[in-house]
């Protein structure tokens, strides 16, 4: 095979291959990479989560297939919230999810559990906690009664509804939202009939933790050791039945393969097994939340 030989061709040296009689000629003046972009800043998680939640399968790829869900608007405060409602067939109860900070309904590690809890006869409702225009000041993400508030205003739209409001009725939180899911847990008392905490941060809350009754699961990633050693701390304050249920080798936002559909499982047998005890009707919970109880 001949090799290449460099040879000089008036406006710079250009490369040929005897073989291929190709020639490369270089650009005559050679830039960096970053001086084709106008922005190198980092990208959010958010943002990520968002382009990976409308884009959907790549390449076509088969996916589970999601049950239809329902585009709904819920007024909180004259603040309109989009949400996703998915009710199966028969539903014996209903979810509603709190996403983390920085996150929205799209959130694609949030939706492998819904779909769990679908395929296991559990409605869920995935909504925005803040508006577009909420969302811009990083001060609401972490504004914990706030995002609660919201929460409440879910569950009051849910208690008005035909379908939704004699179901028993549970709550799904990520990191902060799982603070906010503890915070509306404790003030709903037994009308919540179980939560679930991803990666959550429930020592945002500790004075509320002793007033929560709903069974409280505590799932956090094995390798995440700050948030575990946060939430072994946290489940101190919880009176309720309450479990904590490590992932092995999973991190903070469970990554790792087979890692979110542990959470599914375990979240699937939590709320599955939490609902079958008797609460009272969701429509008693739409009293207390318009009364700001």
């Amino acid at each position: 095979m001949g090799k290449a030989q460099m040879i000089n061709s008036g406006a710079g040296r250009a490369i040929v291959n005897p073989r291929a009689n190709l020639r490369v000629k270089p650009p005559a003046a050679l830039r960096s990479i970053g001086s084709s972009y106008r922005d190198l800043s980092p990208t959010r998680e958010e943002e990520v989560e968002t382009a990976l939640a409308e884009r959907g399968p790549i390449d076509g790829g088969a996916t589970p297939a999601e049950p239809a869900a329902h585009r709904v608007q819920i007024d909180a405060e004259g603040v309109r919230l989009s949400g996703d409602l998915v009710l199966p067939c028969c539903a014996h109860g209903v979810v509603v999810f709190a996403h983390g900070a920085g996150s929205n309904r799209l959130s694609p590690r949030n939706r492998p559990v819904a779909l769990a809890l679908n395929r296991a006869g559990i409605g869920t409702l995935r909504f925005d906690l803040l508006s577009p225009e909420e969302a811009l000041d990083r001060a609401n993400i972490f504004d914990i009664p706030l995002l609660k508030q919201r929460l409440l205003a879910a569950t009051g739209w849910l208690a008005a509804q035909a379908r939704t409001r004699d179901l028993p009725l549970g709550y799904f939180g990520a990191r902060t939202g799982a603070a906010a899911a503890l915070l509306a847990a404790a003030e709903l008392g037994a009308r919540v009939s179980a939560v679930v905490s991803r990666g959550g941060r429930p020592d945002l809350v500790l004075p509320a933790l002793e007033q929560v009754t709903a069974p409280t699961l505590l799932i956090v990633g094995g390798y995440d050791w700050q948030v575990l050693e946060l939430n072994r701390e946290a489940q101190e304050y919880l009176r309720c039945p309450n479990r904590l249920s490590v992932v092995p080798q999973a991190t903070h936002l469970f990554e790792e393969p087979g890692a979110l559909e542990e959470v599914a499982r375990l979240s699937v047998d939590w709320f599955a097994h939490s609902m079958r005890r008797p609460s009272p009707a969701l429509e008693d919970t739409a009293k207390a939340a318009a009364h700001g109880r």
